[in-house]
């Protein structure tokens, strides 16, 4: 099978993986799920599942995910086609409940997002609250729900190796 261009890979990149201008919760538990699910695997693998993904979890809606039991995690690990890794749901159900619980400390989740002093401490803090989010999924998770990020020139000289799927998604739009 032939390669597709870098170019065509870039704009199928930003289509599938669009900013979101005014999220909702559910796009919030959404988007980064999706990041840590994307960590260590193609995207085009997470891309290719994201439907079968989305019906699993109810859409993110995260009052319906932080109340996931052992037979929720069966289920979504027995949902054919999807990437089955317990870990990842897992950590999916605790940033639901983390997330609520923000939304509820600071009035909403945008509210949380923009109480920290720049990107460096907001990113920390994402890295320390929600499970498995690590440098390069919240600044996926950020530029994707339109949060205010570093120019990806400044910012990939601050993160050990290349990410071009990332340079993909923000070419033309910092």
């Amino acid at each position: 099978m032939k390669a597709r261009p870098a170019a065509d890979r870039g704009e199928r990149t930003r289509k599938n993986h669009p900013r979101i201008a005014n999220p909702v919760l559910s796009d919030h538990l959404a988007v980064m799920t999706r990041a840590i699910f994307q960590a260590g695997v193609s995207w085009a693998q997470i891309d290719g599942q994201w439907e079968r993904l989305l019906e699993a979890f109810e859409r993110f809606d995260p009052r319906k995910v932080s109340r996931y039991d052992e037979d929720d995690v069966r289920r979504i690990m027995d949902t054919p086609r999807i990437l089955h890794s317990e870990r990842k749901i897992r950590a999916a159900i605790d940033n639901a409940k983390q997330m609520l619980a923000l939304d509820r400390e600071h009035k909403s989740f945008r509210a949380y997002l923009r109480s920290h002093d720049s990107y460096t401490d907001l990113a920390a803090d994402l890295r320390r609250t929600f499970k498995y989010v690590g440098d390069v999924s919240a600044y996926y998770y950020l530029f994707r729900v339109s949060e205010k990020v570093p120019p990806f020139g400044r910012w990939i000289k601050t993160v050990e190796g290349d990410h071009p799927r990332i340079r993909e998604m923000v070419k033309g739009k910092l």
